[in-house]
């Protein structure tokens, strides 16, 4: 009899705290609620008891989706989460998109290729930090051979493609200069072994024509030409026509380009083959011949070169903002002090060129002239670029007439930037403006070669004078734009 009153007395005491509860439930909480409450805990546990359909989500993969430089993207196979956190810590052109499906759940030794464009202030070792690479991995590769030295200075544009897999490690790695152009990097037992990258693009010819009205880079604008191609084009008849005093309005010009297209797509433009500039009724024609060496120029039909020893300006887009003037009154000191150059006034990161062919004598800073490079050409010339923001050269390096040397800038004593160029002859300051005048052209086609010359560019020739003799008196009938 005593368990059995054990038992009771417990029930007795249960019974009693349901009563208790009841009451406190029904005192504070309004009998909605509780039906609410009531309601969510059945659909809870019914949602608890459904069976997982097929495509449950799988929350450890992602997939990427990594735009290439010529605008189209690749989709590559889906990766752990954890190789997407190397991505998202700031290598630009990657996004991740959220993988929601099972049947495309990667196998564990999937690689993927993941891609990054270098821009300003890039450098090898960050990228491959940020792609989770050591350090060893990088000087693998660049001890890997003498191509390896493409990777010691990269340029904005370059692409780097890495293959790696899902280990961490790095299997492949693709460099490409241009879509044409580049190298492959490829994984052994002994390190990297390097090999070039080489492919040929579909060319097309392009025609073009003008009519300067407010300037020439404008005009070439309006009829979608690319501005590099104006520029030089502008380079091109620069040793026969000064651009900032010579053009007038109703000047015509005319260019013959290629475009490049690779399977299909377009990844940019070729070389002008021909152009034509009419300045003041005065025809100009410049024709692509490439020599016995395998060196591009452009030279009139008669074989003379258009190319002066130097350019007249080491940028493409400018204003003069101060002449050479031995008496000028400086800006700051307010004193009458020569100024021994030419100011061309531009915003900051515009590139400058080299105006002829030489080599690098000095890439650094320099007093009130702040960044500064100075080449030394043949024949005892020597010109002088300051003020510059960064440089694209470094001391003891040639340089060719137009190969971008720096980027404008406002260091040292500039109020603003601009670059300031001085020429030296002899040690002697010039006149920038008035001295190419004076200076030779560029060797023209030797005799003994104008026979190859002509049999080259006869075709050419010919194919453009007809071109232009159709667009151009299109152009110039009444009503046309």
């Amino acid at each position: 009899m005593r368990p059995r009153f054990r038992v009771i007395k417990q029930r007795s005491i249960d019974m009693h705290l349901v009563d208790v509860v009841k009451q406190f439930l029904h005192l504070y909480y309004p009998q909605k609620h509780l039906m609410v409450a009531a309601g969510l805990a059945v659909i809870t546990a019914v949602l608890l008891l459904l069976p997982e359909p097929d495509g449950t989500a799988v929350t450890d993969q992602v997939r990427l989706t990594i735009p290439l430089a010529t605008g189209s993207q690749r989709d590559v196979p889906a990766v752990r989460a954890s190789d997407a956190d190397i991505i998202d810590s700031g290598i630009e052109g990657f996004s991740a998109v959220s993988h929601a499906t099972a049947d495309t759940a990667v196998p564990s030794n999937t690689v993927t290729w993941q891609n990054v464009v270098v821009r300003n202030g890039d450098n090898l070792s960050a990228i491959f930090k940020k792609m989770g690479l050591s350090d060893q991995d990088m000087f693998r590769v660049l001890n890997s051979g003498e191509e390896a030295a493409v990777l010691n200075r990269l340029f904005p544009g370059y692409q780097l493609d890495f293959m790696m897999p899902t280990t961490g490690e790095l299997a492949q790695l693709r460099v490409l200069k241009s879509p044409l152009e580049g190298f492959m990097f490829t994984r052994n037992d002994q390190g990297y072994t390097v090999e070039p990258i080489v492919k040929v693009a579909d060319l097309t010819e392009v025609f073009r024509v003008g009519t300067v009205s407010d300037s020439l880079f404008m005009a070439g604008q309006k009829e979608n030409i690319p501005a590099e191609h104006i520029m030089e084009m502008a380079n091109i008849f620069g040793g026969v026509i000064d651009f900032i005093l010579d053009p007038r309005q109703g000047d015509q010009f005319s260019l013959l380009y290629e475009e490049q297209y690779l399977d299909g797509e377009y990844i940019g433009h070729g070389a002008i083959l021909a152009t034509q500039y009419i300045n003041d009724g005065e025809v100009f024609t410049a024709i692509r011949y490439t020599n016995e060496e395998g060196e591009a120029g452009y030279y009139s039909p008669e074989g003379e070169s258009m190319r002066k020893a130097f350019l007249r300006s080491p940028l493409d887009v400018f204003r003069i903002s101060s002449n050479f003037n031995p008496r000028r009154q400086h800006p700051i000191l307010n004193t009458i002090r020569a100024h021994k150059g030419t100011d061309y006034a531009a915003p900051t990161g515009t590139p400058v060129r080299a105006t002829s062919h030489g080599r690098v004598t000095w890439a650094a800073r320099k007093g009130s002239f702040g960044n500064l490079v100075v080449v030394k050409h043949e024949g005892g010339f020597e010109t002088k670029y300051a003020h510059l923001s960064r440089y694209a050269v470094r001391k003891g390096e040639k340089v060719r007439q137009g190969e971008v040397i720096a980027y404008v800038g406002a260091t040292g004593g500039a109020t603003g930037p601009h670059l300031h160029y001085e020429f030296l002859m002899n040690g002697v300051h010039q006149n920038p403006r008035t001295i190419l005048d004076r200076l030779p052209k560029a060797v023209s086609i030797e005799p003994e070669e104008m026979d190859r010359y002509r049999s080259q560019t006869a075709r050419l020739l010919d194919h453009f004078q007809n071109l232009n003799s159709t667009q151009l008196f299109s152009l110039n009938q009444p009503g046309a734009d």
